[in-house]
């Protein structure tokens, strides 16, 4: 187990205050009327993912068994467009990244306490735009984040996270795996019917 977190990678603990944090979590309400939940699949094996999934922005990261990763501009089960930005988000996205264009995807991710949901290490590639970074807001049931290096395996570096931080991944932790290897759940009532909400920002194509 490691200490060191690669370069690039930056932790912002309770960015945001108790009122900013439920201000998010009614623009996910919102969102969520016209873009619901849905279920997720791996490539391939069709294997569901343990996180409920919606997004907002101009682009939605996506996938299932047939044609598997991949953004879309439409949910996939109401063919509508997703939800625009909240500005809070794209105020934090101007605060802490330097990069030259706004982002185009929110992946909203929820962390459920009857799915043991978890997210297995994994880089972010499906982005034409590799040399923006990643933004993440996290809200509810703290998390343990755990960032190794490019390659799979090997010794990782690991932060709690709780509701309010954010994390933004940049330079070559943009290319180090990373994810959540447990969630505490219980330990927050932000989020209706418990648990996580991760906030995921990124830039799709480039600028």
């Amino acid at each position: 187990m490691s200490t060191d977190f690669p370069q690039g990678f930056a932790h912002y603990p309770l960015y945001f205050d108790t009122a900013q944090q439920s201000e998010l979590i009614e623009a996910v309400k919102t969102a969520t009327e016209t873009a619901p939940f849905f279920q997720t699949y791996m490539p391939r094996t069709g294997t569901p993912l343990s996180v409920a999934m919606t997004n907002f922005g101009p682009l939605g990261w996506v996938t299932d068994k047939d044609k598997g990763y991949r953004y879309e501009p439409v949910h996939p089960r109401t063919g509508k467009p997703w939800p625009a930005f909240p500005q809070v988000l794209t105020d934090l996205w101007t605060a802490v990244t330097d990069y030259p264009a706004q982002p185009e995807a929110c992946l909203v991710n929820w962390y459920r306490e009857e799915k043991n949901a978890k997210m297995g290490q994994h880089v972010d590639f499906d982005e034409e735009a590799t040399d923006a970074p990643v933004v993440s807001v996290s809200l509810g049931d703290p998390a343990m984040f755990r960032i190794g290096g490019p390659k799979r395996g090997g010794a990782t570096a690991g932060v709690k996270l709780l509701s309010g931080d954010v994390v933004v991944l940049g330079g070559e932790a943009r290319q180090c795996y990373h994810g959540v290897s447990k969630v505490y759940y219980g330990e927050s009532a932000l989020v209706p019917n418990g648990g996580r909400i991760n906030l995921t920002m990124r830039r799709v194509t480039l600028p």
